[in-house]
C-alpha cells in the first residue's frame, strides 16, 4: 500500500515547489515519516493530493487504497468554502487524519525549510500552532 501511495503522491505533485523552491513530494515523505502503520503512512503521503492536483477520491478507490485511506485523506482536505477552524475540527474526527494533520503540522512549523519569514508566513504558523492545541486536545 505504501508504494501505491508514494507512486499515487508522485504522479500529483510532479512539477509542483514548496514556498522555499524544494520539490512539494519531500513534504509529504517527511510527513509519512512521522507517522507509523500502513493506513496512516498511505494517507501522509497522499495528504495533499485531493488539494493540490486534479485527483479525486474516487481514483483513490478506483486504485485500490482501503477505504479507512480515502476517508482519511478527504478529512485531511479542505474544501474551498471551509474556515480552517473547521477543517481541522473535521480532521480531528477521523482518527488516522488526527495523526497526520499533526505531523503535517509539525512539518510545517519546522523553521530550517524556511529561507525567510514574511507576515504572511508568521500568520500561518500562528495558525497552525492553534490548530496543534485543538488537534492535541482530548
Amino acid at each position: 500500500m505504501i508504494d501505491a501511495a508514494f507512486a499515487f503522491a508522485v504522479k500529483a505533485h510532479t512539477g509542483q515547489r514548496d514556498k522555499s523552491g524544494a520539490a512539494y513530494l519531500l513534504h509529504p515523505v517527511r510527513v509519512m515519516g512521522r507517522v507509523q502503520g500502513a493506513a496512516a503512512q498511505a494517507v501522509a503521503l497522499m495528504h495533499d493530493v485531493l488539494e493540490d492536483s486534479d485527483a479525486t477520491a474516487e481514483d483513490l478507490r478506483a486504485a485500490g487504497f482501503p477505504e479507512e485511506v480515502v476517508a482519511g485523506v478527504e478529512a485531511m482536505t479542505r474544501a474551498p468554502d471551509e474556515s480552517y477552524g473547521d477543517f481541522v475540527d473535521r480532521a480531528a474526527a477521523d482518527p488516522i487524519a488526527r495523526r497526520v494533520k499533526l505531523a503535517d503540522i509539525e512539518d510545517n512549523l519546522d523553521l530550517r525549510r524556511l529561507a525567510g519569514l514574511g507576515a504572511a508566513d508568521m500568520a500561518r504558523l500562528q495558525r497552525y500552532l492553534a490548530a496543534r492545541k485543538v488537534l492535541m486536545a482530548d
